[in-house]
């Protein structure tokens, strides 16, 4: 399971030219599922994500999670995340999970992502092509996997 957090001060979702969802501050999350992943990747990875110190307290320094500023989270699933290009150019996404694996999987993220936080969670729509406008904060970017826990 694969992730970027980004510190967002707002984000925007859009369908086909359509608003979709919307947040202020708080995470925007880009998901990707693979195959291997168990339900202790879930668990993992989503406390990590509730528990990212990556807001400022009242001295500017990153000490606060999403749940001490009332922060929201949009969850949007983006199976390139486990694009390989080890051989050539064009990306292989031979890792990333079939759709029958990644919604359900998706779905139990999003679950444990709005128990573990207790703040409001939009998401996308799975499989669709969407555009996302946001403000990315600071930036700051985080690349969580949880095949890779550093």
């Amino acid at each position: 399971m694969r992730v970027v957090v980004q510190r967002v001060t707002s984000c925007v979702l859009s369908i086909e030219g359509q608003e979709y969802s919307r947040i202020g501050y708080g995470y925007l999350i880009l998901l990707s599922i693979e195959d291997a992943d168990t339900a202790e990747d879930l668990e993992w990875i989503t406390s990590k994500i509730a528990g990212l110190r990556i807001f400022d307290d009242d001295l500017g320094v990153m000490n606060l999670d999403i749940r001490d500023i009332g922060g929201e989270a949009m969850i949007v699933s983006q199976f390139t995340l486990h694009a390989s290009i080890r051989r050539g150019n064009r990306p292989s996404y031979i890792k990333a999970a079939r759709p029958e694996i990644a919604k359900p999987a998706y779905e139990a993220f999003i679950e444990s992502i709005e128990q573990k936080t207790e703040c409001k969670v939009v998401t996308g729509q799975f499989g669709a092509n969407m555009s996302i406008a946001l403000v990315n904060d600071g930036p700051v970017t985080i690349f969580i996997d949880s095949k890779n826990r550093e």
